[in-house]
């Protein structure tokens, strides 16, 4: 089973408006994507899963992450050192580079109010 987590503004349905797929397209993010994610605000969570929680201790495995959550979860990511993470870890094959991508991510995330929605 996959899992793909969309950035939204509600926990009903992905809910994006023309400002906020702006703000991801000029971040130019870049983090692997699923069959139906990967693009516009969403990623494959399945893929990052595990260092998410590792850094952030949340997990993705939760229908909504609330906004203030999704705060939380980039100044972890955005408070970590990349290459510690790595080298304390062997749970995963990630790079310092999908670090500071998903920290890019979460901290659209975060400037713009949104949530997570992660579908599996």
């Amino acid at each position: 089973m996959g899992l793909d987590t969309f950035a939204s503004r509600s926990p009903g349905d992905i809910e994006l408006n023309p400002e906020d797929i702006q703000a991801f397209t000029e971040a130019d993010i870049y983090l692997c994507g699923g069959i139906i994610s990967g693009e516009g605000g969403s990623f494959r969570g399945k893929v990052y899963s595990l260092l998410i929680l590792e850094i952030t201790g949340e997990s993705l495995h939760q229908e909504w992450i609330p906004p203030e959550t999704v705060q939380a979860m980039y100044t972890a990511l955005a408070d970590c050192n990349p290459q510690q993470v790595i080298d304390e870890s062997d749970t995963w094959d990630r790079t310092t580079g999908e670090i500071l991508e998903l920290c890019k991510f979460f901290g659209v995330c975060a400037d713009r109010g949104l949530g997570l929605i992660n579908w599996w």
